[in-house]
This record gives structure tokens, sequence and C-alpha cells, in this order.
């Protein structure tokens, strides 16, 4: 019986909610970087609840979860429309899946990874591009050794075939795993493939704004120093107690 309630309940609220968000004008807000930047950890946490079987959350419970206050996520949310009701809190399938719509998961996106070295092997291999809905269709690399062979399901293209591949396959973002020296000129191919975005990792940064591409520059020394620091920090305090 508390199952059949707890159903009905959660197809009532899924209800409210739909009229609820389709009442609500569809432009697309601005919204702050901060605010985008933890939308990727509401996606994970919300399918660790969806594993866990949970149909419902507050935003105390999401706030415990992620070390993130309850305003801070009610705020976020708010972004968005809200998508919560007073004294219910969030249905979870429902919240994971416009969160899924918003970052654009169901989209369908196509990826390539440009450098089949280590780091685009083992990305290639990861399972965080299909959990996140994007299918990675194509590898490139300068390396005979690799050009015609599969890493993971891939296949390795010539870099000379880069735009009309890219093409050919309706390519939306390239992911760099090449040195840092021939990112640039890559980039400049790449505003002539018909790609979106830029997910770089080569640690020069870019900018391909006035040419319609969104690029997203990761610098994993920057990540490994914020560490650093964090624990220098930790010790340091640790020494002061101590005395």
């Amino acid at each position: 019986m508390n199952e059949q309630k707890k159903a009905a309940d959660q197809e009532e609220s899924l209800e409210l909610l739909k009229k609820e968000i389709d009442g609500r004008d569809s432009f697309r807000p601005e919204v702050s970087p901060a605010v985008i930047k933890r939308l990727p950890r509401y996606f994970r946490y919300l399918r660790e609840l969806i594993r866990m079987g949970k149909t419902r959350v507050s935003s105390a419970e999401l706030s415990r979860m992620m070390n993130v206050t309850a305003s801070q996520i009610r705020q976020d949310l708010n972004c968005f429309g809200g998508f919560g009701q007073q004294g219910y809190g969030y249905n979870v399938n429902y919240l994971y899946t416009k969160i899924c719509e918003i970052l654009g998961v169901g989209f369908g996106f196509r990826a390539a990874v440009i450098g089949a070295g280590n780091l685009g092997s083992a990305l290639v291999r990861s399972p965080m591009f299909e959990k996140r809905g994007v299918d990675v269709v194509a590898m490139f690399d300068v390396s005979r050794a690799v050009i015609g062979k599969k890493i993971g399901n891939v296949k390795v293209y010539p870099m000379e075939e880069l735009e009309a591949r890219m093409r050919e396959f309706s390519v939306d973002i390239a992911i760099l795993t090449l040195p840092k020296e021939r990112a640039v000129e890559v980039a400049r191919q790449l505003t002539q493939s018909g790609v979106h975005g830029v997910w770089n990792f080569t640690g020069k940064e870019l900018e391909l704004g006035d040419c319609g591409i969104v690029v997203e520059n990761v610098h994993m020394g920057d990540s490994l120093m914020t560490l650093c620091y964090e624990v220098a920090q930790k010790l340091n305090d640790t020494r002061k107690d101590s005395k």
C-alpha cells in the first residue's frame, strides 16, 4: 500500500510540476558561470539518488550531499524555473530529466578526439561520454603507428582528413589532446570543420568565440596546484596547532 501511495504521490507531483513549467515563458535565462559550474554536480548526485531508489529529495538533503547550502540550491534551480514544491521538495526523476535537458544530455552530441596519445586514448575508453549522451565517432593523429587502428571502438584517422571527416560525421565537439605547440594550428582548422565546441586539454588557452565556437579550456596543472595549496594550508594549520 505504501508503494502504491508513493507512486501516486510521485505521479501527482510530476503532473503539477509539468503544468508549472509548461506555463512559463520558454526563453533561455542568463545564468551566472558559477551556477553553470554546479549543474554537473546536480547531475551526478541526482543519478546517485536514482540508483538508490529515491523518488523525492529536499533542498536540505541535497545540501548535505553536495556541501552546498540549501538556500544556494534553491537559488540555482530557480534560475531555470525552480522544479520544486513547498512541503514536497523535488521529484528526483523529473529534476534529473530537466537538468539533463539544460546540460544538453539528450541532444545526441557527436565528438571527435584529436590526438591519440595516452590522454586521448584514456578519454576514449572512459564511460563518461556515454553517461552524458556524447558519442565519440572518430579520432585523429599524425602517427602512422595508430592511423587506421581502433582505440576502444573508435577508429583513428590521419590529420589530413580532419576537416572532411568532421563534416562527414557531423561532429559537434572537438576534444584536443595533442601537443600544446599544435593547438593554435588545429584550432584554425576546426573553424572550417563545422564544430560548435572545443574541449581543450592542450594547456594552450584558446578563444574561438569570434568564430562561433565555444571553448572549455582545461588546465589540469591548475587543478593540481589548487589541491597543493589546500594541502599546504592544512599542513600549516596542523603545525600551528601542534606548537
